[in-house]
C-alpha cells in the first residue's frame, strides 16, 4: 500500500470537518479548508467530489454554503477511505481481500513472498480499519489541549452556524468542546478570585469607614 496525496488530502480533509464540526462548526467552505491544507482550491474540490459521491460528505451552495460530514464520524473508518482513494491495501493483488488478482507466481500456495505481504497486508488493515474518524479527532483535539495550543476554525469571521438550518446546527458535545477551548486556565480563575476578594475587602473597609463617620 503507498497513500497517494490525493488520499492523503481526502483523509486530511475529513479530520479538519471532523475538528470543526466538533467545535461548533459542522460545515466549512472549500477556501477555508485549501488555505488551511496549503492546496489549490479546485484539486481539493475534485477529492471531496469523490467524497460526495460515496456519502462520506455533503454540500450546500450558496454565498454560505460549503461541506459537512455525511455520515456520523464513528461510521468513517480511515481504512474505507483509502481504499475508496487508492484502491486495495495490500502491498500486492494476490493477498488482497478485496480485489485479489492472481499473479505471477507458478505455486501460489506456497509461495513465501505471499506469506510475507500477507502479514504486512494484516497488520496495515488491523490499524486502519480500527480507527474511525471519531477516535482520530478525539486524539487531535487531546493534543491540542495538551500543548495548549488553539485548534483550527475555533474563531471564524464568518459565523455560518448562525444562518445554518436546524438540521445543520452544532450538537451539544461540539458546544462543550468548543468551550474547553475557550475556558479561562486555572491560574485566570484563581486571579479572578483574588480580585473579587480584594474588592470585598475594600468594600467592606469602606463601610466600616462610613459607620464610623456617623
Amino acid at each position: 500500500m503507498k497513500l497517494s496525496k490525493r488520499g492523503e488530502y481526502a483523509l486530511r480533509a475529513l479530520i479538519d470537518l471532523g475538528i470543526a464540526s466538533e467545535l461548533g462548526w459542522p460545515m466549512l467552505q472549500v477556501s477555508e479548508l485549501a488555505a488551511k491544507e496549503k492546496l489549490p482550491s479546485k484539486f481539493l474540490e475534485q477529492i471531496f467530489m469523490q467524497l460526495k459521491a460515496a456519502g462520506y460528505v455533503k454540500s450546500r451552495r450558496g454565498k454560505f454554503g460549503g461541506y459537512s460530514l455525511g455520515r456520523p464520524m464513528s461510521r468513517i473508518k480511515f481504512g474505507a477511505v483509502i481504499r475508496l482513494i487508492d484502491g486495495p491495501l495490500a502491498p500486492i493483488r494476490c493477498v488482497s481481500q478485496t480485489s485479489y488478482k492472481r499473479c505471477s507466481c507458478p505455486d501460489e500456495v506456497h509461495c513465501g513472498l505471499r506469506m510475507l505481504m500477507f502479514d504486512v497486508r494484516n497488520a496495515v488493515t488491523r490499524v486502519l480499519d480500527r480507527f474511525t474518524l471519531a477516535n482520530i479527532v478525539a486524539i487531535t483535539l487531546r493534543k491540542y489541549r495538551r500543548d495548549k495550543v488553539t485548534p483550527p476554525f475555533l474563531h471564524r469571521s464568518i459565523p455560518l452556524a448562525s444562518i445554518l438550518s436546524r438540521e445543520s446546527e452544532p450538537k451539544v458535545g461540539g458546544q462543550r468542546t468548543a468551550e474547553a477551548f475557550k475556558r479561562p486556565s486555572k491560574f485566570r480563575v484563581r486571579q479572578l478570585n483574588i480580585n473579587r476578594a480584594k474588592r470585598a475587602v475594600k468594600l467592606g473597609e469602606k463601610l466600616c469607614e462610613s459607620e464610623h463617620n456617623n
